[in-house]
């Protein structure tokens, strides 16, 4: 297996742990909020910075982040904060493709990683609910709220995604593989994309 994975996810689906536990099974790196700190270290921008505009998208002009560069110092800073980030991550997405093989989850690294293989995972409102509800340490934290956290979290992705990409988040047109782990279970959507890519 030579390519990067890609791990596109709704809130809630086990997209992360997907992800880390394909790239243990093949022994390559994940990559996830590990691009936070690498992005912030190449640019000399604060973590909270990027946590702050995490997948979330300020303004309505799309840049073309194929031409754009950063520069902090300069007198013409005034690329949108969320488009600045995303140029500085696209950079470091675009290194890691090179280098060889490795899972990267979110940040639309589908669309910037080189030769991808993409996946995405989804599943039920009712199963999302219920994974992170058994995860959630705050006990005022219901179904309900849950279910409106999740929404909100979705619509974030879906947003940031289309605003960067142009493409539709979650069209399984738009990835080599779909897989719903509310049916399948983590473990055998782990199975599942470690034995695909395998035969690649």
């Amino acid at each position: 297996m030579s390519r990067v994975i890609t791990i596109s996810r709704e809130f809630g689906s086990g997209g992360r742990e997907i992800g880390f536990r394909v790239a243990k099974k093949l022994g390559i790196p994940f990559y996830d909020k590990e691009l936070i700190a690498m992005a912030s270290e190449d640019s000399n921008i604060s973590e909270d910075v990027f946590h702050a505009n995490d997948e979330v998208i300020h303004g309505k002009e799309r840049i073309n982040y194929e031409y754009a560069t950063v520069d902090p110092f300069s007198s013409t800073y005034e690329i949108p904060v969320s488009d600045q980030l995303f140029v500085i991550q696209s950079k470091i997405i675009k290194l890691l493709s090179q280098e060889g093989p490795c899972v990267i989850v979110g940040r639309c690294s589908d669309m910037i990683a080189e030769d991808p293989f993409n996946v995405f995972i989804c599943a039920s409102l009712k199963k999302r609910v219920e994974r992170l509800l058994s995860l959630e340490q705050d006990p005022e934290i219901d179904g309900k709220k849950m279910e409106t956290r999740i929404r909100a979290i979705d619509a974030k992705r879906r947003d940031y995604y289309q605003y960067y990409s142009g493409n539709e988040w979650g069209k399984p047109k738009n990835y080599d593989l779909c897989l719903n782990s509310g049916k399948l279970g983590v473990e055998r959507c782990v199975e599942v994309i470690v034995n695909t890519v395998s035969l690649e």
